[in-house]
C-alpha cells in the first residue's frame, strides 16, 4: 500500500486511521523516516487534512531525525501553522510538542512563530482554546531550555 495515497484519500475516515497508526508506528520505530520528504510534500495540498496529516507526521520523525531534515525544513513548517482551520492549528500545535521534546533547539524558532501567529482569524469560542495549546508549548520549551 502507498502510505502518501493512502494519507490523501478522499475517505477521510480511512485516512484518519492511517495517520493514527503511522503515528504510532513513528513513537516506536525509525521505519517511516525515510518518507519525511514524502511527508512535507504533504503540505502542500489543496486539502487542509491532508496538510495537517502531513505536518503531524513529519514532526513525529524528530525522534529519529539523526540528519536534521526537521531544521532543514522548519520554516515550512512554520508556515503551516497558519492554518484557516481551528481544527487544523490546534492538531498542528499539538504536533509540535514532539518536535520540542526531541528537537529542544528548535524551541525558539517555535515561540518566535507563536508569537507571530494572527489569531483574530478564529472564532471567538475557538481562540482561547488555540492560546492555551500556544501557552503549554512555550512552558514545555522553557522547561526543555532549562
Amino acid at each position: 500500500m502507498d502510505i502518501i495515497a493512502g494519507l490523501q484519500s478522499k475517505n477521510n475516515a480511512e485516512a484518519y486511521q492511517l495517520l493514527l497508526m503511522l503515528e504510532e508506528e513513528s513513537a516506536a520505530s525509525n521505519s517511516l523516516y525515510d518518507n519525511f520528504e514524502d511527508f512535507l510534500g504533504l503540505l502542500k495540498s489543496g486539502n487542509s487534512f491532508v496538510r495537517t496529516r502531513g505536518f503531524r507526521l513529519a514532526c513525529a520523525q524528530a525522534r529519529w531525525d539523526a540528519e536534521d531534515k526537521l531544521a532543514a525544513h522548519f520554516d515550512l513548517l512554520l508556515a503551516a501553522l497558519d492554518a484557516d482551520q481551528p481544527t487544523a492549528a490546534r492538531q498542528r500545535l499539538a504536533a509540535l510538542r514532539s518536535v520540542i521534546l526531541y528537537k529542544p533547539q528548535l524551541g525558539r524558532r517555535i515561540t518566535d512563530k507563536l508569537d507571530k501567529l494572527d489569531l483574530s482569524k478564529y472564532k471567538d469560542s475557538m481562540r482561547p482554546l488555540i492560546e492555551r495549546d500556544m501557552e503549554e508549548l512555550r512552558t514545555l520549551i522553557e522547561r526543555k531550555e532549562v
